[in-house]
């Protein structure tokens, strides 16, 4: 990964770190499907707009579509159904360490199911380091709330598994555009989502929502979704779908990150242990470092 792509990871972290607050102001008072529709319908409309006017027309190929509707479906429809439903039973900071399950599934998938993207030692190390770093960050104690609410813990482990075979599918887009991409995802979403939305759910509670809510619902579509997918399908075309997973881990680091500077928190002696161990996991599964370690060890043997 170049530095460039390591400057969108981070800011992909931002994102959607803010996608965990967003979603706990308005699930309250927008049901989760009904939210999910919302965040996808609303990211849709822009980036339409958006790709229209700077990528062209879209693609016409029946096989192009019937991609994007699987990875709707992967990426979006059931992932934020099943996340956003989870929030109402289990606390922002349980949800974010499941979801940073998503590296780990992402390279099991990718090695199952790819030649190039394949399971390696350094990968495993820098996965574990990176989970473990997530936990500590958090909060150990956290993991005490584990098997309170099962069902609500394991729909945030499925979202993570259907993100992993998403991002792994989109690799058969090569050629096609990021902005495409995001759009044509985000727009079968929008039509996945809203027939079980008009029968199962309320729609109706756009019409009653808060200013708050309806804020936090803006901001997820137009910044955690919208903005958010340009950059992950950049990603994936530039450094690999198991790279671009690796976002999950850094979220947590924004969130922390940005309450120092904004709200002027401090950070603890935990929160530095788990960035560090987040960093060294991050480190191995990138093997820039230890390339560059074996490169210097070579050369002084020599």
């Amino acid at each position: 990964m170049s530095a460039t792509d390591w400057a969108l990871l981070l800011l992909l972290s931002v994102l959607w770190g803010g996608s965990f607050y967003f979603a706990k102001i308005a699930v309250p008072e927008i049901p989760p499907l009904t939210l999910a529709l919302g965040r996808v319908g609303i990211a849709a409309a822009a980036l339409a707009i958006l790709a229209r006017l700077l990528a062209g027309p879209f693609p016409r190929d029946p096989a192009v579509w019937l991609l994007l509707t699987v990875m709707a479906a992967l990426n979006n429809a059931i992932p934020f159904t099943l996340i956003f439903w989870g929030q109402l039973y289990i606390s922002i900071g349980l949800a974010s360490i499941l979801n940073a399950t998503t590296p780990l599934f992402g390279v099991l998938v990718a090695h199952a199911l790819t030649r190039d993207d394949r399971l390696t030692a350094g990968r495993v190390v820098g996965l574990i380091a990176g989970f473990i770093g997530v936990v500590v960050l958090i909060g150990p104690g956290l993991l005490s709330e584990l098997g309170s609410d099962v069902l609500a813990e394991l729909a945030c482990l499925a979202a993570a598994c259907f993100y992993a075979f998403g991002a792994v599918l989109s690799r058969r887009l090569r050629g096609v555009p990021p902005i495409m991409v995001a759009s044509g995802q985000l727009t079968m979403s929008t039509v996945l989502l809203l027939p079980f939305v008009l029968l199962f759910d309320k729609p109706s509670a756009f019409l009653t929502a808060s200013n708050a809510a309806l804020g936090a619902l803006i901001g997820i579509a137009l910044l955690s979704s919208a903005l958010a997918y340009l950059i992950y399908f950049r990603l994936i075309a530039r450094a690999g779908a198991t790279n671009a997973l690796l976002v999950t881990f850094l979220i947590p680091v924004s969130a922390i990150l940005m309450g120092i500077v904004l709200l002027d928190e401090s950070l603890s002696a935990r929160q530095l242990a788990g960035m560090i161990a987040i960093f060294i996991g991050v480190a191995a599964i990138d093997g820039r470092v230890g390339r560059f370690i074996a490169r210097k060890a070579r050369r002084t043997n020599s």
